[in-house]
């Protein structure tokens, strides 16, 4: 029979978020649902991931539901034949808007979701149930709603799936008590911060529209994580930045379209995707080293439209 702990089997961040205490969603709602919070992501090397869970473990509980905690997520994309969505993020237009359904696979449900963000900069999200079989999929009441959320004179009936990502995601409640150097006044004050750490990353274009540009992506050895505090920098922050990774500007759909269509406009993501999102093409068998046995040695079969990217940056410098 297999557990909810075999998914992790193989993973070395499994031995240390056991030790971690279980924390339930009611619990993750009730000390980490932030109205005011700074966030910040990073992109960094799967490996650092272990170490920095060792360094939380007196500080931190993991989120865990029947067992699990680790979750499946997917997303899809929607956008008009004109990537209007994509290019309000690229060139940072005032009025921009996202759609996409999120599917929980591990629960079986899934959610359409409209994210605006207006002139003053101030985003708003707005969701509502979705079928999870129909990820790829826009009903007409699904596209009234949209229309309704942008509020950008969109055209709800153009938009067409455009990007699927997958990722596996941790979500961690990190409680601290600030320091004797803290200089806001607030020594000896409990901060809560909620830390979200998402790995086994894919992307793949839909419908068409990449053209003959990679297909599709799986960024086995990095790690996405994300804190979200509403007071100054968290310990993982600090931990981070004491390796040498700074915060990132990335979108899964901004980033992901643009890594599979280089030849978009992209220079919000140039950063991140020259020093965190290098590609490293597998080796045919016919390249191994003279006397390794060719069964062995051989990575599993991907399409041939399919890169693997890796996670050794040019330096452990800034993201």
């Amino acid at each position: 029979m297999t557990t909810h702990d075999d998914e992790w089997r193989d993973d070395p961040v499994d031995d240390v978020l056991r030790r971690l205490r279980p924390v339930s969603l009611d619990a993750l709602v009730s000390t980490a649902d932030l109205q005011t919070r700074r966030d910040r992501k990073y992109v960094v090397p799967r490996a650092i991931v272990a170490d920095l869970v060792e360094a939380l473990a007196a500080h931190a509980g993991v989120l865990t539901i029947d067992g699990r905690r680790s979750f499946r997520y997917e997303s899809v994309y929607f956008d008009t034949p004109g990537l209007t969505s994509y290019l309000g993020a690229a060139r940072r237009r005032p009025d921009r808007f996202k759609v996409r359904t999120r599917t929980y696979l591990d629960a079986g449900r899934s959610m359409l979701e409209v994210k605006t963000r207006d002139r003053r900069g101030r985003t708003v999200k707005r969701r509502r149930p979705h079928a999870p079989e129909d990820g790829t999929r826009l009903s007409p009441g699904d596209r009234r709603f949209a229309a309704d959320a942008a509020g950008i004179g969109v055209d709800a009936d153009r938009l067409r799936p455009t990007l699927r990502t997958r990722y596996r995601r941790t979500t961690l409640v990190v409680e601290t008590r600030r320091p004797a150097t803290d200089t806001n006044g607030g020594y000896g004050r409990s901060d809560t911060a909620r830390v979200t750490v998402d790995t086994d990353l894919t992307i793949e274009g839909l419908d068409g529209l990449l053209g003959g540009d990679t297909r599709s992506a799986a960024f086995s050895d990095l790690a996405i994580v994300e804190t979200k505090s509403a007071g100054p920098a968290t310990i993982v922050d600090r931990f981070l930045w004491g390796r040498g990774y700074r915060p990132a500007t990335i979108s899964k759909y901004g980033t992901g379209l643009a890594y599979l269509r280089p030849r978009l406009p992209a220079n919000k993501w140039h950063r991140v995707l020259q020093l965190r999102l290098r590609p490293r093409r597998r080796r045919p068998a016919t390249h191994l080293r003279p006397g390794a046995p060719p069964t062995a040695a051989r990575a599993p079969e991907t399409p041939p439209d399919t890169l693997v990217v890796g996670s050794r940056p040019r330096h452990a410098g800034a993201a």
